[in-house]
């Protein structure tokens, strides 16, 4: 039997090889469940999204950022109720710190529900993405890399679902349904145009999987389990995988959702990436898997963190992310959740 994998370093997995066979299929489970225990985080390669399309859309993204800077502000995402467009460096908080980033936030698209207060409120978060009249390639290229992420993720989940001893079809109303997937392409300043060398502080990401393109400038760091960083440093013709805390939830914690952080490129450079982050559909409720006894023995739970509480609701969890890292789309827009937010807070617990 293979030892547990290598906790200070990135593995990396060839996902053709799910579909090579049954020897090649269980080789490729076996590291899928040594990287999921035990990092976290793994480079998949193999992954079937042409090369072509790679490049067409980091192209599109180095062209964005060097678009005059009121061709960008014309999709700010403070004029978005849906928290959907342009933010300049600085304004998205982690953990009330500031990520210095320039970046644009870009959803499934979907029209926008009434303003009711019969609905929940995470109903807002539904609707349009604001699109830059100057840069008209964006949006087809957009759509189509978010259509080849959601297959991808959606096989992988498949995957996953395999080696937790579950129906190939246990994660389907995360894929089913109106879709709730982000898009980030996102640029990192060099220090010198900087106030920190948090270019993204450390943090899990809350949603179940997250694949992250990388262009050719570290600064991804994954913590490791003796709480140093590892680097994971970009790797041609692979996406960065990691798992997000609704999955660890789904689990019991027997897959592992990693912190990491992103730090500031040197002086003179600039690092870009491109991030798809795979939601549950708003209105799903997260599954929590019956695992057999031998898995649920080797479950280290979910890690609780009370000033950032998971819910089973996947539109709950949503809306109180937006809202904490985007507060000035948060007041302007949504003033009176903020008000019920601080009401609910000031109450004291039982």
């Amino acid at each position: 039997m293979s030892g547990p994998a290598d906790q200070r370093a990135i593995p990396v997995l060839d996902f053709s090889r799910y579909d090579a066979g049954a020897a090649g299929r269980a080789e490729f489970l076996e590291e899928l469940r040594r990287a999921a225990r035990d990092v976290g985080f793994f480079y998949l390669s193999g992954h079937g999204v042409p090369q072509s399309l790679i490049d067409d859309v980091l192209g599109a993204s180095r062209r964005f950022f060097t678009l005059p800077e009121g061709d960008k502000l014309e999709i700010e995402m403070v004029n978005s109720p849906h928290f959907r467009g342009y933010n300049r460096v600085g304004q998205e908080l982690t953990k009330g710190q500031r990520d210095w980033r320039e970046q644009v936030d870009i959803g499934s698209e979907a029209p926008a529900l009434p303003r009711d207060a019969e609905l929940p409120a995470w109903s807002r978060l539904q609707g349009p993405n604001q699109w830059p009249s100057a840069l008209p390639e964006l949006k087809p290229l957009l759509l189509e890399w978010q259509q080849n992420l959601t297959e991808l993720s959606t096989r992988l989940l498949k995957a996953f679902a395999v080696i937790l001893e579950q129906d190939e079809n246990a994660f389907e109303n995360i894929y089913a349904g109106t879709p709730n997937h982000l898009i980030k392409i996102i640029r990192y300043p060099g220090r010198e145009a900087t106030e920190s060398e948090q270019g993204v502080g450390a943090h899990k990401d809350s949603g179940f999987l997250t694949l992250l393109l990388q262009e050719r400038q570290k600064g991804l760091q994954v913590e490791a389990a003796d709480g140093g960083w590892i680097d994971a440093e970009p790797r041609a013709g692979t996406f960065v995988v990691n798992i997000g805390e609704l999955l660890e939830m789904a689990t019991d914690g027997y897959l592992k959702a990693t912190v990491h952080r992103v730090v500031t490129p040197p002086s003179g450079t600039d690092r870009l990436s491109v991030a798809f982050f795979l939601g549950a559909p708003f209105d799903a409720e997260i599954p929590l898997l019956d695992l057999a006894p031998h898995l649920k023995a080797q479950a280290s739970g979910v890690t609780r963190d009370p000033q950032n509480p998971l819910y089973r609701s996947s539109g709950q969890n949503a809306l109180k992310s937006r809202l904490r890292s985007h507060p000035d789309v948060a007041r302007r827009h949504h003033a009176d959740l903020l008000a019920q937010q601080a009401r609910a807070e000031a109450i004291p617990v039982a």
